[in-house]
């Protein structure tokens, strides 16, 4: 078992294990730093605090069969590290510390650390500059602002001075509409870092964020944290949680590596997602622990105005060591996905007691642009997944959702107006305690899904008295299930090879409209 250090801060680094285990390993490793033992742990993914900047060191990891590896770092510059309560922060938990925190944030130069001390912050929308760090220590918590009213807007999209060009600032489901600004916002930032074991609370549930949620007042719900077109920003071992809305919203952004965070929100806090790049590339998630309302990790990319006006794709997303726990989907791929979505890979995780595994959601409308392909996954291990895979090219989101024209099953016209999947592809995964269905892929008849392959699957069902029928994707039409192993419907290829199915309630696999099968080793077996 070898080591990497794959990202060096100021005061901390964050240490991968490189093996095949999933987030876990048996027994603990053990990370000294020049000889001194400061931690012993069981995840692959660890982060180490308690550097000195400017500061060369040496890590030694020793495995828990007792190998011993060694490397050498040196950790970043820091040119000056400034206490928030200097600006006049009380920490207090009562005190309004905004303009405090806002004024070390603004007075911070470049390379520069703003310092939270241990104590409660209670603060309304932060708003970040280039090139700085931001330190909230085991301690520290950030306290978002109850009152709706001391939150600024975002606007939607504003017409440029010459009219040849839109500024976009607020953004809303993939639509460009007013919402509030985030408990942190970065605005066409660079170079920041976020780092510490501190916590960033969106103070949800003593306002009134998740009432009435799908009712816009003066604006929409803010995050906790949002970026917008910004680059190379790093976040590392806090726990963010108790969010408005989506907690963690990187936006046309790129170079972002979220690194063992802690994201946390109630199981029944409305669209609480963990973690959703949208129009970014080069995303890393690693070694994140995500329970939440919604989908722990959603993969967007605007609707079709953005696609359309401003387009970006999302691709090279990397999702690795990470546990994904209790949200509707693990990890998720739209339904706001009309730029397109390309590269994701995810691997050596946990799905545990999500709704769904894989999540794969669009729909006509969603544009030309809306292609979605080299989507992987591999080295994973789903417990209590009731619907390990899914991809529905009927999702009935929207005013118009539930309309003949997104519902039809009759094949229509394609145009610019139709989406597209084009290759999913799923190796060495093993599923315990499914209870709906195993793969549910209803594709576009117009315009089928590429390519489904799924290779080395080992997946079994809970016992049949106690399976609760469901529904297994949000569209019209289609009856509950129980156990059903393998339901596709219009696939170009479909390929599975080396897949075993335990307590289906099926003896083959249901499919219609596949254009080629190559399905060797398909076994459906008893309890």
């Amino acid at each position: 078992m070898k080591f990497k250090i794959r990202e060096i801060f100021v005061r901390s680094i964050t240490v991968e294990l490189e093996n095949n285990e999933k987030y876990e390993i048996e027994g603990e490793a053990k990370y000294y730093i020049n000889g001194e033992e400061l931690l012993s742990s069981n995840l692959n993914v660890n982060t180490i605090d308690g550097l000195i900047p400017d500061t060369e060191y040496t890590l030694r990891v020793e495995t828990p069969d007792k190998e011993s590896m060694e490397e050498s770092f040196k950790t970043k510059h820091e040119s000056v590290c400034l206490s928030v309560l200097k600006f006049g922060a009380k920490g207090d938990g009562e005190s309004n510390d905004t303009f405090a925190i806002q004024a070390a944030i603004s007075s911070c130069p470049k390379d520069g650390t703003v310092y939270f001390p241990k104590g409660d912050y209670y603060t309304g929308p932060l708003f970040l500059k280039n090139n700085i760090n931001i330190w909230i220590p085991e301690g520290a918590r950030l306290l978002g602002d109850t009152e709706r009213s001391h939150y600024p807007v975002l606007p939607g999209m504003t017409l440029c001075t010459d009219e040849s060009d839109e500024y976009n600032l607020g953004t809303w489901e993939g639509n460009p509409m007013d919402n509030f600004a985030s408990l942190i916002t970065g605005i066409e930032v660079k170079n920041v870092d976020i780092f510490g074991k501190g916590e960033i609370n969106g103070n949800a549930d003593k306002a009134d964020w998740w009432r009435n949620p799908k009712i816009k007042r003066k604006a929409w719900r803010p995050r906790t944290v949002f970026f917008e077109r910004s680059k190379n920003i790093r976040m590392q071992d806090l726990l963010v949680g108790n969010s408005p809305s989506w907690t963690i919203h990187p936006y046309y952004s790129d170079d972002l590596k979220f690194l063992s965070l802690r994201i946390r929100n109630p199981k029944e806090s409305p669209n609480t997602d963990g973690l959703d790049p949208e129009s970014c590339s080069k995303v890393l998630v690693l070694g994140t622990d995500i329970s939440v309302g919604d989908d722990c990790i959603a993969i967007k990319a605007g609707k079709y105005y953005m696609a359309l006006k401003h387009h970006k794709k999302t691709e090279d997303v990397t999702v690795r060591n990470c546990l994904l726990r209790y949200g509707h989907g693990s990890v998720t791929i739209g339904s706001e996905c009309a730029g397109g979505v390309k590269d994701v890979n995810i691997s050596k995780c946990i799905f545990d007691s999500t709704d769904r595994g894989l999540r794969i959601k669009s729909r006509r409308g969603r544009g030309n642009r809306s292609i979605i392909e080299n989507i992987s996954f591999e080295n994973i291990l789903m417990k209590d997944v009731k619907m390990p895979f899914t991809i529905n090219m009927f999702y009935f989101c929207d005013p118009d959702g539930h309309s003949v024209y997104c519902q039809s099953r009759q094949p229509l016209k394609v145009d610019e107006l139709t989406p597209e999947v084009r290759s999913v592809k799923a190796k060495n995964i093993v599923c315990s305690g499914a209870d709906v269905s195993i793969l549910c892929a209803y594709g576009l008849p117009e315009k089928k899904i590429g390519l489904l392959e799924f290779t080395d699957i080992d997946a079994s069902f809970k016992p049949e008295i106690t399976r609760t029928p469901g529904v297994p994707v949000m569209m019209d039409g289609l009856n509950p299930m129980s156990g059903k192993g393998v339901f596709v419907r219009n696939v170009s290829k479909l390929v599975l090879k080396n897949v075993n199915i335990h307590g289906s309630s099926d003896t083959e696999i249901d499919e219609e409209d596949v254009e080629s099968k190559d399905c060797k080793k398909v076994c459906f077996l008893e309890d």
